[in-house]
C-alpha cells in the first residue's frame, strides 16, 4: 500500500518519469520516508508502553547476565526475532541504554536486529539451501556478539550523547499509573524522540535516495567482480551507503550471484547494506558521539570483510 501511494504521488500526481534518475530518487525518498517514520512511530510508542509496565531493573537483570558475555548472546538472539531495519532498531537500542543495560550488550542487539531475521532465513533457504542460510545466520550472530563484547571491553559509555542518559532519570515514574496515563506518556515520549531524530532521518534517506537513483545497477559488479582480490572490502564500502532490510537485499544477492560474483563477496555486501547503512549512521550520530560511532562501524565492517573472505575460501 505504501509503495502504491509513493508511486501514485511521484509518477502520477507529481508527473516524474519512473525511468529517470530523478524520478527513481524521489520515489525512493517518498516511500522510505513514509515507511521509516511509520515504523519508528509504532516502534517507539510500543517500546515506551512496554517500559511503562516493565521495570528497568528487570530489563537490566535479563540482559546483564552474571556470566560474562551471556547478555551479548541474549541480545543478539533477541535481534533475530525483532525484524527491524537498521534505522528502526535504534529506538529499542536507546531504550536499552536508558534502562541501564550494558552498552556492549545493546550493540550486540543493534548489529543482529537488521542483519539477521526470519524473512532473510526463509528466502535464503529457498534460493540457496540450508547450508548457506544457516551459515549466514551463524556468522551474523558471531559478528553481533563479538562486536558487542569488544565495545563493552573498551568502556565507551562516555561517548553516548548525554541526553540518552538524562532521559533515564524520572522516565519510569509511570509504572504505577493508569492505562490512559501510560498512553499519554508513550505518546509524549514518541513525539519527543522523533523531534530529536527527524532531521537526521530525512538526511539519511535523502542520501540513500540519491544513490538509489543515480548509481548504476552494475556498479558493484564492475568494481567488486570475481577478478578483484580486494572485492570483499570494496563490496562492503559500496554497501554501507545503501539502505535496505535483509529481505530487500535478497533479489540483489541473487542477481549478483548470477553475474558470477563469489558467495563471500555477495554476503559481505548484504551484511554491509543491512547492518551498516549510511542512513543509520546519520541517525546514530544524534545518539552516539563520533568516536563511538566510528568505532562501531569500523569493528563491524572489519568483521564483515573477514566473513566475506572466509566464505570465498570455503565455498
Amino acid at each position: 500500500m505504501l509503495k502504491k501511494f509513493a508511486d501514485d504521488l511521484v509518477f502520477n500526481w507529481m508527473s516524474f518519469k519512473p525511468e529517470t534518475h530523478l524520478g527513481k530518487s524521489i520515489n525512493f525518498f517518498v516511500y522510505d520516508t513514509v515507511k521509516v517514520f511509520f515504523l519508528l512511530s509504532v516502534i517507539i510508542f510500543f517500546v515506551a508502553m512496554i517500559r511503562s509496565y516493565f521495570p528497568p531493573e528487570k530489563t537490566r537483570r535479563i540482559l546483564s547476565h552474571r556470566q560474562q558475555y551471556i547478555g551479548n548472546v541474549f541480545a543478539a538472539l533477541l535481534g533475530i526475532v525483532t525484524p527491524f531495519c537498521s534505522c528502526s532498531a535504534i529506538p529499542l537500542f536507546i531504550g536499552f541504554v536508558e534502562s541501564g543495560v550494558p552498552l556492549g550488550v545493546t550493540f550486540s542487539f543493534l548489529v543482529s536486529s537488521p542483519m539477521i531475521n526470519e524473512v532473510a532465513l526463509v528466502l535464503l533457504l529457498g534460493l540457496f539451501g540450508w547450508r548457506i542460510a544457516f551459515t549466514y545466520i551463524g556468522t551474523g550472530l558471531i559478528i553481533a556478539v563479538l562486536s558487542g563484547i569488544i565495545i563493552g571491553k573498551l568502556k565507551m559509555e562516555k561517548y553516548v550523547q548525554d541526553y540518552v542518559y538524562q532521559v533515564k532519570v524520572g522516565s519510569f515514574e509511570v509504572e504505577n499509573q493508569s492505562f490512559r496515563q501510560k498512553i499519554e506518556y508513550a505518546k509524549d515520549y514518541s513525539l519527543g524522540l522523533l523531534k530529536k531524530l527527524w532531521p537526521y532521518i530525512l538526511a539519511g534517506i535523502g542520501i540513500g535516495g540519491f544513490i538509489h537513483g543515480y548509481v548504476p545497477s552494475d556498479f558493484l559488479v564492475k568494481y567488486a567482480g570475481p577478478d578483484n582480490p580486494l572485492a570483499v572490502p570494496v563490496a562492503v564500502l559500496i554497501g554501507v551507503p545503501l539502505y535496505s532490510n535483509a529481505a530487500g537485499t535478497i533479489p540483489i544477492v541473487q542477481a549478483l550471484m548470477g553475474k558470477g560474483m563469489p558467495m563471500g563477496t555477495v554476503l559481505a555486501f548484504m551484511m554491509a547494506v543491512t547492518a551498516l547503512s549510511f542512513p543509520e549512521a546519520v541517525i546514530l550520530k544524534n545518539v552516539l558521539k563520533m568516536r563511538l560511532l566510528l568505532l562501531f562501524f569500523g569493528i563491524v565492517a572489519l568483521a564483515i570483510v573477514g566473513v566475506g573472505y572466509f566464505f570465498n575460501t570455503i565455498l
